[in-house]
């Protein structure tokens, strides 16, 4: 969340966010120059949301028919963080019925992803497969892995 909060800043955008766990009045804000908001007021007043929670009991689909229906008609869902956060099918009614303007998720609650989606053929949908975790520094990480095993193996024998 917080890389994620740099790199829209970075691209002059005005990040707000919501997280229970640090008061308003919590020094994390200032430094990481994000406005906090109470998860009502970000949705309503947000282009673009993007999810960076677990999934747990209070947070499985914290995303639904209600708090899509408070964000603006023209912004974007994104949800990178676990499959169950988002209710699908209430997104999906969303984004059919243009009250929503788009959405990107790399998780989802089934996965693989079913054949028969309730986001198949929907324009305005970015579906990737549960790669968001994918980067430079994990891959060296698993290379890493992989080769300390692969020798651990070969010394074994």
């Amino acid at each position: 969340a917080r890389e994620v909060a740099r790199t829209a800043r970075s691209l002059g955008m005005i990040v707000s966010a919501s997280d229970p766990l640090f008061e308003a009045t919590d020094p994390i804000w200032l430094e990481t120059s994000v406005t906090p908001a109470p998860l009502e007021q970000l949705l309503a007043g947000s282009d673009a949301v993007s999810l960076h929670v677990p999934l747990t009991a209070q947070t499985r689909h914290m995303i639904d028919a209600d708090a899509l229906s408070r964000m603006p008609p023209d912004s974007y869902l994104i949800n990178s963080s676990r499959g169950g956060v988002v209710d699908e099918e209430a997104l999906a009614a969303a984004l059919r019925s243009g009250k929503l303007a788009g959405a990107v998720l790399d998780v989802f609650e089934q996965e693989p992803l079913p054949a028969n989606s309730t986001f198949a053929d929907l324009p305005n949908i970015i579906l990737t497969p549960h790669i968001a975790g994918v980067t430079e520094e994990s891959n060296r990480r698993v290379s890493a892995v992989t080769a300390a095993n692969l020798r651990r193996v070969l010394q074994a024998h």
